[in-house]
């Protein structure tokens, strides 16, 4: 399995046909330092002892694995939750966000810039520049701004300039755009810290492997609770680094099968949804090779979810490859399946999901219900706090 991450993607950042690093000269240079730090400075023992520290004693890992007892006995099968929820700032994006910042202070950088679309990445992002000191400016879509009003808060309160996006349709991709400018500007004193595993090499290869922990441990986890692997992983996909997460602890499982949930929002017209995997094409957003939602320009084409975290019209390079091989399954879930799990894993386990997260919890209900002697793990990648407000106010409480 070693081997996999350590070809996988090549020296030039591909993952088969998709990655790779498509910027201006100038910038490719601090790039570069960064694939450099991170090969040289990542596998060291003093970073790899601080790093565990931080996870053990800072984010509270390993979080559990969960059997959602009620559900499965509703829908059948044998559902788990992997609760990522738990993980300190409520998400999986802690887990590269130490990371990336840690890198950082490494490299002697003042300041993290990211975009956010949900404002969980912003979020950690802002906690781990308070934990090591540093400067932090997030950029995010003022549709976003309005959805994801606790977030904002939170970034504010955590020491975090945050800058509304205005252009365009004001979500994750204008927010990408935007902190991608910023941090030209100053590539020497600042670092940008994606948040998903998508952009020019090296970022897909570092979230990915800075968020192996989320497989690592469900993996043990799920041996030690049921004595064997799960037969199906479900997690939901944006730019899909709980996914990546998730999946990579059982890619060389052929006997586990992977499943991505994408939002198909309100229909498969385009600009109603962000199926990127099933309606995507080849080509190049944000520095880096993949399948992209476009209109018929070849322009990024409009995206939306009910979820701020998966209005994207690209998609992680490795999942584009593991498409192509057959490795992983895209499904899709809609707006109204997503509001229905979302409700019905609140009432029936006590567990609040992000919106993103209820996408695969959605799915698995329609996998249960498939496979009813079969077990299914989810990443449950994040808590539904920051989401509880837009649901109440735009869809109103269940009878």
């Amino acid at each position: 399995m070693e081997n996999y991450f350590k070809t996988t993607p090549n020296a030039e950042g591909f993952f088969g046909d998709f990655g790779g690093s498509f910027i201006p000269p100038h910038l490719q240079v601090e790039m570069d330092k960064i694939t450099e730090a991170y090969y040289s400075i990542s596998k060291s023992h003093e970073f790899i002892s601080e790093l565990r520290s931080i996870r053990k004693h800072f984010q509270g890992r390993p979080t559990p694995v969960y059997f959602c007892k009620t559900l499965s006995e509703r829908y059948g099968g044998r559902i788990y939750l992997k609760r990522e929820d738990l993980n300190h700032t409520g998400a999986h994006k802690l887990n590269h966000c130490m990371g990336e910042a840690l890198l950082a202070k490494y490299l002697g950088k003042k300041r993290l810039i990211a975009e956010t679309g949900a404002g969980q990445h912003g979020v950690a992002l802002a906690t781990a520049a308070a934990y090591f000191g540093l400067e932090c400016e997030i950029h995010m879509g003022e549709v976003d701004i309005a959805k994801e009003h606790p977030n904002v808060v939170r970034m504010k309160i955590l020491g975090a300039k945050v800058v509304p996006v205005t252009h365009g349709l004001k979500t994750l991709k204008e927010a990408v755009d935007s902190a991608f400018m910023a941090y030209l500007q100053d590539p020497d004193t600042q670092i940008y810290c994606i948040g998903s595993v998508v952009g020019p090499h090296p970022f897909p290869m570092m979230v990915r492997d800075f968020q192996r922990v989320v497989g690592i441990e469900a993996k043990e986890q799920f041996l030690e609770m049921t004595g064997e692997l799960p037969d199906n992983v479900v997690a939901c996909v944006g730019g899909g680094s709980n996914a990546m997460g998730i999946f990579s602890a059982f890619l060389e499982d052929p006997e586990v099968s992977l499943y991505g949930v994408e939002p198909a929002g309100r229909s498969y017209d385009l600009g109603e949804h962000a199926c990127t995997m099933k309606y995507g094409t080849p080509g190049v957003i944000h520095g880096f090779k993949c399948k992209v939602l476009q209109d018929e320009n070849g322009e990024p084409s409009p995206v939306y979810s009910v979820a701020s975290g998966l209005d994207y019209p690209g998609v992680g390079p490795e999942h584009c490859m593991l498409e192509a091989n057959g490795r992983v399954q895209y499904k899709d879930a809609t707006d109204k399946e997503t509001i229905d799990a979302f409700y019905e894993l609140s009432r029936a386990e006590g567990i609040i999901p992000a919106l993103e997260s209820a996408h695969a919890v959605a799915y698995a209900f329609k996998l249960a219900k498939e496979k009813p002697r079969q077990s299914i793990l989810v990443n449950l990648s994040g808590r539904g706090d920051k989401d509880i407000d837009f649901v109440v106010d735009k869809y109103g409480l269940p009878e």
